[in-house]
């Protein structure tokens, strides 16, 4: 019996000799292919109508048939088989792997606990966050119930890592070495009310904003993710942040999507014309 390999071979054979045709040519050989193509296809879904209602063990025996199989998959008439459950897993962490890092964090697979919950570690700045239990529903959880509906629970488990802060832009409140300055940072003038102006200071992303004459500062980033927050719509003194539509209120910083997380915030003062922000320094 010819096997599946001998059968594609021959057909990709035929299908190089034909795109060597002119145009003319090419369009009537395609146009045979899909008309027969249409007829198998019409034929196929009859069969296997009748096959649902005579004998359902019968069409499960026949689909084993890979020929059979590799032909009902090409007219879309089975499903494709699912990747295994740890690959499609991995796959949803990878989708999330970029959101995290830009915040300095990750996070890994720990176990697949059947039949339908999976327990995942945030790592680095995710595994302390405030937010990283909203980072967990919103980004981890969400991405793996896509891949995988039959995970109905994900659980972020506990563990002793040591949080990395270098570069984070994160400081310890308890480390010796700290010292606060009083940095100047624009000029009211530069402060925008409708908007917010970004600016890169000592090693700190910030966000100005301008209410009369009361300056606010906060941290250029979302509290879900990290993503950046100055190209964020602004409208009723609400920012929205570009990235998931997280919102803030530039008032306060307070979060109106998930009240239990707020914008980092920094103390301002204005001399003349001059906004000072008083930041940590190492």
């Amino acid at each position: 019996m010819t096997n599946l390999e001998e059968l594609v071979r021959e057909i990709n054979r035929f299908e190089a000799i034909i795109s060597e045709w002119d145009e003319s040519q090419r369009c009537v050989a395609v146009g045979l292919k899909r008309a027969i193509e249409a007829l198998h296809k019409a034929a196929l879904t009859n069969l296997i109508k009748s096959l649902k209602q005579e004998s359902m063990s019968a069409l499960r025996h026949a689909v084993n048939d890979e020929v059979v199989y590799a032909v009902l998959l090409y007219h879309e008439l089975v499903k494709p088989p699912k990747p295994p459950l740890a690959q499609r897993i991995q796959t949803a962490l990878e989708e999330v792997r970029p959101g995290l890092k830009s915040h300095n964090g990750d996070v890994e697979l720990v176990a697949i606990k059947p039949p339908d919950t999976v327990e995942v570690r945030l790592i680095g700045t995710c595994s302390n966050c405030l937010a990283s239990t909203l980072t967990l529903s919103q980004g981890v959880e969400q991405a793996i119930k896509n891949h995988c509906p039959e995970i109905t629970r994900v659980v972020a488990v506990n563990n002793n890592h040591t949080v990395n802060t270098a570069n984070s832009g994160l400081i310890s409140p308890f480390s010796a070495q700290i010292t606060s300055t009083w940095i100047k940072v624009a000029t009211i003038d530069e402060v925008p009310e409708f908007s917010v102006l970004a600016v890169q200071i000592a090693g700190s992303s910030l966000i100005l904003n301008r209410q009369g004459i009361t300056v606010k500062c906060y941290r250029n980033a979302c509290t879900h993710l990290g993503s950046p927050l100055e190209k964020g719509k602004i409208e009723n003194g609400i920012l929205t942040c570009p990235s998931h539509g997280f919102q803030y209120k530039l008032e306060t910083g307070e979060c109106l999507t998930a009240p239990d997380v707020s914008l980092q915030s920094y103390p301002v003062k204005i001399k003349d014309d001059k906004v000072f922000v008083k930041l940590q320094q190492l």
